[in-house]
């Protein structure tokens, strides 16, 4: 490939671990994407390359977790969202107690450690709800992780309870909250979230709850879910946000992108496909200098794509995903077994290994297949 001497360079910083900045991220942006993804490999290489005794650039890992809603009532509307209900719609739910145990019991039968629990911005639910859940959840299961409640709900929770964000994530922690995913982060831009989701957080809260929780030991995944309204541009100022939390508290053990998927919700956007996804995924990679973990999304783009992406910067594959409701809301529904995750990795020629939350291997190895 020809390259102008201002490109080279700009590759050369990449392959060498220097931080990049925006506007070179914007140039990469324009190889050919065969070039970008063995440039986020090379980046992939240098931030594991001391993982797991040195093993780090051998061993790709995943995690078994369900993702459980709680409710999908939520008064906050958010276009791109196919999930949510108003309290007036007949399909509209609260999780019983019961209902939670059974899932989380059919979640350690299947060798989970993890639940992630997300819902809608309730207009009703009490905060002795919610902390009653949480101390439920660890009586009855001291050994899942609850990965739960992104930073748009805790701005939720802030306005309904009128609590400090410290006592209210204290209170939370307390209870039993282990750790908090990156969900509602969508495009870190105030104009973008005005067109996308008007009535949640803008990117000073979102952000705020992340400071905050990452400072009380809360670590956190950050994400992007992109391909709507936003510009290269919006994308870029969103990895500068993440970087600079990043830089400020150091709590985000992940980051995953995502695109947007459009059925059955009121969001008017052209859509992009596979090749801008892995387009983005290696330059989150190659931006998000400190943040060792990227995840590849297969939950939005297929088993196959979710494989290829493990070459484009990607060292996680994710979840099983034992449950998942709102991204198939959206119209799609691709599924995975622990099977299917070996599989997927060993063809690569990596080792596959189960973790937790904080990317600590929690299995032995893996026969070969």
């Amino acid at each position: 490939m020809k390259v102008d001497a201002s490109m080279d360079a700009v590759m050369e910083k990449v392959w060498e671990g220097q931080r990049m900045n925006a506007a070179e991220t914007a140039q990469l942006y324009q190889l050919p994407l065969e070039v970008l993804g063995s440039l986020a490999h090379r980046r992939r290489e240098l931030a594991k390359a001391e993982a797991y005794d040195g093993r780090g650039n051998e061993i790709i890992t995943y995690n078994v977790d369900r993702n459980i809603n709680y409710t999908n009532v939520c008064n906050v509307y958010c276009k791109f969202c196919a999930f949510y209900r108003t309290a007036k719609d007949e399909d509209a739910y609260v999780i019983t107690k019961e209902e939670l145990d059974q899932k989380i019991e059919e979640t350690v039968a299947l060798g989970g450690n993890q639940i992630l629990m997300q819902g809608g911005h309730h207009p009703s639910l009490t905060l002795d709800w919610y902390l009653d859940m949480l101390s439920h959840i660890k009586k009855e299961f001291p050994q899942v992780n609850i990965h739960a409640f992104s930073p748009s709900e805790f701005i939720h929770f802030q306005k309904v309870f009128d609590l400090p964000m410290e006592d209210l994530l204290r209170q939370f922690k307390e209870a039993g909250l282990g750790s908090i995913p990156g969900g509602g982060g969508e495009i870190l831009v105030d104009r973008v979230r005005q067109r996308i989701a008007p009535l949640k957080a803008m990117s000073d809260e979102w952000l705020g709850v992340m400071d905050v929780a990452h400072r009380m030991g809360l670590n956190s995944s950050a994400t992007m879910m992109f391909g709507h309204v936003e510009t290269l541009e919006d994308r870029i100022e969103h990895l500068e946000r993440v970087r600079a939390q990043q830089d400020a508290t150091g709590g985000f053990t992940a980051f995953i992108a995502w695109t947007f998927q459009p059925e059955n919700t009121r969001l008017k956007a052209k859509t992009v496909g596979a090749h801008e996804y892995l387009r983005m995924q290696a330059l989150s990679r190659i931006y998000l200098d400190n943040i060792p973990n990227i995840q590849s999304s297969w939950v939005t783009q297929g088993l196959e794509v979710g494989q290829v992406a493990l070459t484009y910067g990607a060292n996680d594959l994710g979840s099983i995903m034992i449950e998942e409701n709102v991204v198939s809301k959206a119209g799609t529904t691709f599924q995975m077994t622990v099977e299917d995750m070996h599989r997927l990795i060993q063809d690569l020629g990596y080792e596959p290994r189960q973790r937790d939350n904080w990317y600590n291997l929690v299995d032995a190895p893996a026969a070969a297949a």
